[in-house]
Formats: C-alpha cells, structure tokens, sequence
C-alpha cells in the first residue's frame, strides 16, 4: 500500500476517557507503522506532556505541539517553530483577568502557570508532565509557542474578544477545549505543520489522514486527504470541516477502529 501520514489528536480523540491508551490503539498505530506508514501526533499539550504518550505507543512519531508552535522529529530534534511575539506574550500578560482564570505559558522547555491548579495535574497524571507556578510579571515572554487561559467559557469570551480586538492579525486564537482558550501566532496551527511535514516526508497531501475533536482542530481536518470527526466532536467542528466523516466517539478507541478499517488491519 501507498505509504500514508496519519496525524491524530490526543485528548477526546486518541486517548480514552482515563486519558490513556486503549491496548487496539497501541497495536494499531505499531502496526501501521510496520507497513511503511509516517505516525504524527497533533495536540494543543507541550511537546514534553506528548513524548511520553509516544513512548506508551511504541513507535516513531513525529510531534506537533502546542496546536501548531512547534515540530519535533521521531529522534526529538525540532525540526520547525513559531513562537508568539515577545510584545504579544507581554501585553497579554498584563491585561487585567479574573482570578478564577489560569494563565499558561508553553516555552520550548516548559509548561509555567500563575496559580496552582490540582485539577490540571490529574489531567496530565498520566504523563507525569506538570507545571512550574511562577510570578508572571517576572517571565520576559521570550520562547513561548502559547499561551493559555483556563477557565469559565464565560469568563473566556471576553478575554478572546479583547485579543482579537487588539491582536487579530498576528494571532491564531482557538478553543481547544471550552474552557481552554489557546492563542499562538498567527501561522502556528496543525493544518499548517501537516502541510510543512507532508511536504518533508514526501507524501502527498491526498494520502495524509487526521483524526480530530475539538476548534483547534478545524485547519487540519480542512487540509488532510482524509479527514475524521471523532463522535464526541464539537458541534461546530463538522460545520467549520465539512469534508470530515464523522466516526466512533474516544471512549470506544474510534480513531483505532477506523485505521484498522481504512488499511485492512
């Protein structure tokens, strides 16, 4: 068969309710690896958090991280990224938000918030990847792939109305989930790293394949050969990706499942 890459997303996609791996997932994904096919694996999580959900996989896939920031080789080496303006990172840190609300920072090397938050440690348990809680009017702002804002969906639509108030053109503003509200610059997406890594891999954009969930999603589902809405997906996403089919939901391994039916596993 025609070698493929297939790009998937991690949480409510590829991962189970418990946030881990389902054992068809495991034994699918290093299966299609044996017959020749690139793996990638596109999350909005650090690039630290996602290495060790490849290393649970078992195989050689390449990483785009923080919803687009950053591309990383099966052999770590960065291969490409795009970082969010110091004077962008600084100006958001300084706007005045309510303390219900987290503030994240996605630098290459880790993952720095305002507060400690014990909820996210459980989701991240799994990992073991966890945060460093700073002072951030101490962080300079330089090195940062994204910056997030956890919190009410209502509290957050304000804050993404003034970013794209003040920063519309040389941001890429997403949700990638409702409480999570993801600013990265303006070319950092998924749909623009798969381009980028089909391209290196020599594969044609017709025989790449994306599984999905949630917004920040949309540019890659949009761009892939093939692309899948997981069952449990946004409403909005198979608005925004029509071309997507949607598939079985996360918590019954549907990413595995469809694979397995796509190459006749």
């Amino acid at each position: 068969m025609t070698p493929h890459l297939i790009v998937t997303d991690l949480d409510r996609t590829l991962l189970n309710a418990d946030h881990g791996l389902d054992d068809i997932t495991i034994d699918t994904f290093q299966t299609l690896e044996r017959q020749g096919h690139s793996l990638a694996i596109a999350s909005g999580r650090h690039y630290q958090d996602i290495r060790e959900v490849r290393r649970q996989l078992g195989v050689n896939a390449h990483i785009i991280s923080a919803n687009g920031a950053h591309l990383h080789g099966p052999d770590d080496q960065l291969i490409h990224e795009i970082l969010v303006p110091q004077d962008i990172v600084r100006a958001l840190l300084k706007m005045e938000v309510s303390e219900e609300v987290r503030i994240n920072l996605y630098t290459s090397d880790r993952w720095l918030i305002d507060a400690p938050e014990p909820k996210l440690l459980a989701f991240h348990e799994s990992t073991g990847f966890t945060y460093n809680v700073v002072n951030m009017s101490d962080v300079d702002g330089h090195q940062v792939g994204k910056v997030l804002f956890i919190g009410d969906p209502v509290l957050l639509k304000g804050i993404e109305t003034h970013i794209r108030a003040h920063f519309e053109e040389r941001t890429h503003v997403t949700y990638s989930l409702e409480n999570s509200l993801e600013v990265m610059e303006r070319e950092a997406s998924k749909g623009q790293m798969l381009h980028r890594l089909a391209a290196q891999l020599d594969i044609p954009i017709s025989h790449t394949v994306a599984f999905g969930d949630n917004l920040n999603d949309t540019d890659m589902l949009q761009n892939a050969g093939r692309a899948f809405a997981m069952g449990n997906a946004h409403p909005q996403l198979l608005t925004r990706a029509p071309n997507a089919e949607l598939i079985k939901s996360h918590t019954e391994a549907g990413v595995a499942v469809k694979l397995r039916e796509l190459f006749a596993l």
